[in-house]
């Protein structure tokens, strides 16, 4: 029987409640999207800051600090908001993720690298190959035009 969502509203959010007893919350409140709002302009910010003061001719210090203070205020304004910290977490779980992934070794990495490329060289023969035969076939042959 397959799992139907039931939907449930609590406090001005409405959360959809599966089978397996999981809560996805759908909407936010006014107040977080406002939140998130205001970190993306805070983002923003900081980036035009940036290409502004070096349009300025300001120091090199100067522009990295107007572009990090806008990225630090966007973070903490997303920190504040339910959905911010929602993907703030999701970050840091994909961090913890990609620390667990077995990378290969560096001769292992070669290995793999000269295989691609030799199987990249043979295909390429195979078409010009192929391509020669038909031109052959097709205008020597078939139409007659040498």
């Amino acid at each position: 029987m397959p799992s139907v969502p039931a939907t449930v509203l609590v406090q001005g959010t409405e959360s959809k409640k599966s089978m397996s007893n999981q809560s996805v919350q759908t909407v936010s409140t006014s107040n977080d999207k406002i939140k998130v709002a205001l970190a993306v302009v805070a983002a923003i910010a900081g980036v035009v800051g940036f290409f502004y003061l070096t349009g300025q001719n300001k120091p090199a210090l100067m522009r990295v600090g107007a572009l990090v203070a806008g990225l630090v205020f966007a973070v903490l304004l997303l920190w504040t908001s339910t959905s911010g910290r929602d993907f703030l977490n999701f970050a840091k779980e994909a961090v913890r993720e990609t620390k667990k992934v077995v990378w290969p070794t560096r001769k292992e990495a070669t290995q793999i690298t000269g295989i691609v490329f030799a199987f990249v060289f043979v295909m390429a023969l195979f078409l010009w190959g192929t391509d020669q035969v038909l031109g052959f076939v097709l205008y020597d042959l078939i139409l007659g035009w040498k």
